[in-house]
């Protein structure tokens, strides 16, 4: 009896490689597509028609978008996670989701392996495999095309020999569009100066007049749009489809990746980056001093996390829940002016905003306090720097003016 595997699958040339070479070692194929927000319902038949005729003994199309956004893009929103300072993770969070996915259609066919296309080249293959390596240990993991170091052309050979006439033009440009972001990989990538021109964004700038758009955040979540409440969900893809025409949410990210050198890749992601722009302003006004300081400590390593495939480390449901916990207050409409190739955040209204009138105007008026509070206040914050300054006396000086 033929032994199970189940491959994720995307319907690209390593992928649909895979399926006839797997039949070929001996394995019952069965293919799964786990569309993140990146396929339309067009695209998944597509995807399936293609497996089913490639020789899958199965193929199934699951829709993980809002698990995507729940058990993930919300907390990258709470967290305003941009990784060095720029990037939204617009890729690289998706995957540990896939792969739960892809897990999950395993176990429920009591497959004995699981299979996915990556190549020994970038993050993804470390991202698939540490899922399945971690929930199902017992499941042997296949990646032919890395483990087996087969070449592009090899891969297209095979696949006419095995009578699979597909046309397998390379693209000058990689593209990978999911619900939080597109990323482009191309040769002006592949250098530190190079720059991606306007033919390599799949959405061209049709839009120069200003616009003006209007999100509701509810606890920390985007709700409403323009005053329209949404799904999160649709409200990222009607987002994206406003602002994107602008050319807003283009950039360039380079980071380090899992497997220790430096990586580069471009990317189009309008409704992330005004999302957590906005969401960090609505925070400013609705967070304490505290609240603030904290969120930006675990933040970050919250999206380290993310992008380096240790989803599962138990430490990122405890910072989830503190994340959960300091949203509790902040809910609010943000106003943001969208022009070709940026966008403002312009301001906010809240009814937990802590920039509360009744307590006084910086700069302007007091209410709380009297100026007379103020100079014992001062007097007390500065007595343990009195007292070393009288201690050390001129060698304390002589520090400062080194």
């Amino acid at each position: 009896m033929s032994k199970k595997v189940v491959l994720a699958f995307s319907g690209g040339l390593d992928t649909s490689f895979c399926v006839p070479y797997l039949k070929e070692k001996g394995y019952e194929v069965h293919t799964v597509m786990v569309n993140t927000g990146g396929f339309s319902a067009e695209e998944e038949a597509a995807i399936e028609e293609r497996a089913l005729t490639l020789g899958a003994a199965s193929h199934k199309n699951i829709d993980a978008s809002h698990t995507y956004y729940e058990k993930g893009l919300k907390y990258l929103i709470f967290g305003n996670i941009l990784k060095n300072a720029t990037y939204p993770l617009s890729v690289s969070s998706e995957r540990v989701f896939q792969a739960l996915e892809v897990l999950g259609h395993v176990k429920a066919l009591g497959a004995d392996a699981v299979a996915h296309g990556s190549t020994g080249a970038g993050n993804d293959q470390v991202r698939f495999d540490i899922v399945f390596e971690t929930l199902a240990p017992q499941v042997e993991i296949i990646a032919p095309v890395r483990d087996c170091g087969f070449t592009r052309q090899y891969e297209i050979d095979f696949l006419k020999d095995h009578g699979f006439n597909f046309t397998w033009e390379k693209s000058k440009y990689s593209i990978n569009q999911g619900l939080w972001g597109t990323s482009i990989g191309g040769v002006e990538t592949l250098s530190s100066d190079g720059v991606l021109p306007e033919e390599a964004y799949p959405t061209k700038v049709t839009k120069t007049s200003p616009e003006k758009v209007t999100i509701g955040f509810v606890k920390g979540e985007p709700v409403s749009l323009n005053g329209e409440k949404m799904d999160p969900v649709e409200l990222i893809k009607a987002l994206r489809d406003i602002a994107a025409p602008f050319g807003i949410g283009r950039d360039i990210h380079i980071g380090d990746t899992i497997i220790g050198i430096k990586g580069r890749v471009g990317f189009e992601a309008a409704a992330p980056l005004i999302l957590v722009k906005s969401h960090h302003l609505l925070e400013k006004h609705t967070l304490t001093k505290g609240q603030i300081y904290w969120k930006d400590q675990i933040a970050g390593w919250y999206g380290q996390q993310m992008h380096e495939a240790m989803y599962l480390d138990p430490v990122m449901r405890d910072m989830e829940a503190m994340m959960d916990s300091m949203e509790i207050y902040v809910s609010g409409e943000v106003d943001v002016t969208l022009m070709p190739y940026h966008f403002f955040v312009t301001g906010c209204r809240s009814s937990h905003d802590l920039m509360s009138s009744k307590f006084g105007a910086y700069g302007e008026i007091n209410k709380s306090y009297t100026g007379r509070d103020v100079v014992g206040f001062t007097k007390v914050i500065a007595n343990p720097l009195k007292i070393y300054y009288s201690v050390n006396g001129e060698d304390g000086i002589k520090d400062i003016e080194k």
